[in-house]
């Protein structure tokens, strides 16, 4: 079993990045998949935001990069059908400082996540252009990009995409754009409208076509540690994430 590998990414912070991994991780885990959701943010919300309690982890990433445990004996199960999680807390932002001098720090990630059962990796990329995200986009075989729908959404992707063709050209010949997706979209302002042709302009064929609203219950559900379509499966946010993931499993499995 080979993995299909998603980072989702965008060095903004804000944008619905975590948000999309866990009710993305989740719903592709829900059709009977098995998956993995990596923590690589600092922040480590996307392991609070499945429910698992921070203060009483044993290992987290931040031991797999040191390599003083496998990504095995870190990973967490969760209560959600086959979604398992790799953890992060904030000591992960010390662990950069100590990655930078490292042998092989580019790859930390992708030789501890190697051989690893799953069908889906998920990883959910700190909100910058870091030593850590540039080991998820080595680890990857496809970048998800979520924009919102917001007047400086444009900025910045320039210098992403730069990175995206540097590594391809040095370190992963096999990463891929697989998609844009416009998250916190409301269709009746003009600027959401406006910022959705403005990215349609720069990623040609490459939006999906499912759009994520700004969604009250979305907001809520990470308080409550649970992804949106266990907290409310009827809102608009749960909605479209569901058919958000049947978008990106069409585009990986062709």
């Amino acid at each position: 079993m080979v993995p299909k590998i998603i980072a989702i990414t965008n060095q903004k912070g804000g944008v619905g990045k975590t948000t999309t991994a866990i009710n993305v991780a989740f719903n592709i885990a829900k059709g009977g998949k098995k998956v993995l959701l990596v923590d690589f943010d600092p922040q480590g919300n996307a392991t609070s935001g499945l429910g698992i309690d921070k203060q009483s982890l044993k290992h987290t990433v931040v031991d797999v990069l040191a390599r003083e445990v496998t990504a095995k004996e870190a990973i967490v199960t969760t209560d959600h059908a086959k979604l398992d999680v790799l953890p992060a807390t904030p000591h992960l932002a010390n662990a950069e400082v100590e990655l930078a001098q490292a042998e092989e720090r580019f790859k930390r990630l992708k030789l501890a996540l190697t051989g690893l059962p799953y069908d889906f990796i998920i990883i959910d990329c700190p909100p910058s252009l870091s030593l850590l995200t540039v080991n998820a986009l080595v680890a990857a075989n496809y970048i998800l990009l979520p924009v919102q729908a917001e007047f400086y959404a444009l900025e910045g992707l320039g210098q992403l995409l730069e990175t995206m063709q540097l590594i391809r050209k040095g370190l992963n010949k096999e990463l891929e754009l697989l998609g844009v997706v416009m998250t916190m979209y409301d269709p009746r302002t003009t600027l959401s409208r406006q910022v959705g042709d403005e990215v349609k302009k720069h990623f040609p064929g490459k939006i999906f076509l499912t759009v994520v609203p700004r969604n009250v219950r979305l907001a809520e559900a990470p308080s409550h540690g649970l992804p949106v379509a266990t907290y409310d499966r009827w809102s608009k946010g749960a909605r479209a994430y569901k058919q958000l993931t049947k978008e990106i499993l069409q585009r990986v499995e062709n």
